[in-house]
């Protein structure tokens, strides 16, 4: 978390050349973060920053659902995800949460739905798209497997949302791709996005880990590792 502060503050006014550099130290303490995890959470990490970056490419640049300072996918955000992704993970695994899980994901709940329903009544831009991706988000946290990493994303990705828009690193359009529903700066339940993001990890880090080692391994395993 302190280390995507510093990138998101360090890069609000850098050059392009601050910009990669930022990037590569980036990777580098990804790379850190992982050396002290177990192989089926860095598999799902792995998972995540390839489908975060195939989702950033293509709704930046390609659909332009928002758009970055230089017009590009900064380099530091690939490697970004996967630091927000252990970055919920690791707020998951903590004490406050595993042991007082229901009234974490209430409180949650409870947040996540007034800033919601500020961004479809009182909001300065009408923010339909946020309402979508906190009900996604609710769901993921009632019926979904990781309830404690989700509500670490939600604090995670909230916190990083408000901060890298209100500096300007990047920018929301204001209706998403197909002009379909309108869209605050940020949406407000952007956090519902990585429930989608560790669902793929969960479905697809079993077949590899198999392939990799040669074992069995279920989505069970997968989720006990973390």
């Amino acid at each position: 978390m302190g280390w995507i502060t510093v990138v998101l503050v360090l890069d609000s006014e850098g050059s392009l050349a601050l910009q990669r550099t930022l990037g590569l130290a980036t990777w580098a303490l990804l790379m850190l973060a992982l050396r002290t995890e177990r192989l089926p959470v860095r598999v799902q990490t792995a998972i995540v920053v390839v489908f975060a970056t195939v989702v950033e490419y293509t709704f930046a640049p390609l659909l332009g659902a928002y758009t970055y300072r230089f017009d590009n996918v900064p380099w530091y955000v690939p490697p970004g995800h996967g630091l927000v992704y252990l970055a919920a993970l690791w707020f998951g695994r903590s004490s406050v949460v595993q042991q007082h899980l229901r009234a974490c994901t209430i409180a949650v709940i409870a947040v996540g739905g007034a800033y919601s329903v500020y961004g479809v009544t009182l909001a300065a831009r009408l923010d339909v798209l946020g309402l979508f991706w906190f009900a996604c988000l609710v769901g993921f946290l009632v019926w979904g497997p990781s309830q404690p990493l989700y509500v670490g994303a939600f604090c995670v990705v909230t916190y990083l949302e408000l901060v890298g828009t209100h500096l300007g690193n990047w920018e929301w359009a204001e209706r998403s791709p197909l002009d379909l529903v309108p869209m605050g700066n940020p949406p407000s339940g952007a956090a519902g996005g990585y429930g989608w993001f560790d669902l793929v990890a969960l479905l697809l880090a079993p077949p590899l880990l198999r392939w990799w080692t040669g074992r069995q391994v279920s989505a069970q395993d997968v989720l006990d590792s973390r």
